[in-house]
C-alpha cells in the first residue's frame, strides 16, 4: 500500500484523473495518482453500472472540483452558457476558463487556483490598472492582468515563476515576464479545457 497523501489526492483518484488540486506536487512523481492509478480502498473493488444520471452528476462533480466552486456558482455559469449563442456546454467551459483565478494559473503566477484564489483576494493583481478581488471576475479580450508594483506582491508572484517556468502559456494569453503582466488576446475556446469531460453529459442533466 502507498502512503496515504490526503483527501485531495483520493478526489483525483477517485475520479480517474488529475485536478490539480496540490499544486506543483501533481506535476511531480509524487503525484498520487501517478504512484496509484486506481480508486482509493480494496483494488478488488469494482463498480456497477452507472445510470445516465451519475454520469451526468458525475461530470459535474469534476468540473466543479478542478476549478474550485460550489454549486451556486456552477449553476449562474450554465445559466449564462444558456443564454449566450452556441453549444451550452462549450460556452459554459470557456466560462471557466475565462475566471481570473484560472488566467493566473496559466501564467504560471499560481501552483493551483486556491494559491491564484488567494493571490486575489489579498488585492496583490490589476486588471487594466484596477485591484480586482474577485477570484471568479472574467477576462475579455484585451484586458490586461498585471502584478501589482508593491515588493511583497512581485516576490511572490516570481517567486512562483521560478517554480512553473516549465508551465507552457495557452495560446489565448501573452505572458510578459519581466513587468509580470499578462494579455488576453482571444477568447479560449473548447480546445484550451484541458480538463477531460464530457460537457453533454453536464447540459442534459441541468435541462432536466
Amino acid at each position: 500500500m502507498g502512503r496515504y497523501t490526503g483527501p485531495k489526492c483520493r478526489l483525483c483518484r477517485r475520479e480517474g484523473m488529475k485536478l490539480f488540486l496540490k499544486g506543483a506536487r501533481c506535476e511531480s512523481e509524487k503525484c498520487a495518482i501517478a504512484r496509484r492509478d486506481y480508486p482509493p480502498g480494496q483494488v478488488s473493488f469494482r463498480r456497477g453500472k452507472v445510470s445516465s444520471f451519475g454520469e451526468g452528476l458525475r461530470e459535474k462533480q469534476k468540473v466543479k472540483r478542478f476549478y474550485g466552486v460550489f454549486e451556486e456558482q456552477f449553476r449562474r455559469y450554465f445559466a449564462e452558457a444558456s443564454r449566450s449563442k452556441g453549444n451550452t456546454g462549450e460556452t459554459l467551459m470557456t466560462l471557466f476558463e475565462r475566471r481570473l483565478d484560472n488566467v493566473l494559473l496559466k501564467l504560471g503566477w499560481a501552483a493551483s487556483r486556491a494559491e491564484a484564489r488567494q493571490l486575489i483576494t489579498h488585492g496583490h493583481i490589476n486588471v487594466d490598472e484596477r485591484r480586482v478581488t474577485v477570484p471568479s471576475y472574467l477576462v475579455s479580450v484585451g484586458h490586461e492582468v498585471k502584478c501589482r508594483p508593491a515588493a511583497e506582491s512581485q516576490k511572490r508572484v516570481r517567486a512562483r515563476l521560478d517554480e512553473t517556468k516549465g508551465r507552457q502559456c495557452p495560446a489565448w494569453l501573452t505572458a510578459d515576464l519581466e513587468h509580470l503582466s499578462g494579455k488576453i488576446n482571444a477568447l479560449p475556446t473548447r480546445e484550451d479545457v484541458s480538463i477531460p469531460v464530457q460537457e453533454q453529459l453536464i447540459v442534459e442533466l441541468l435541462s432536466k
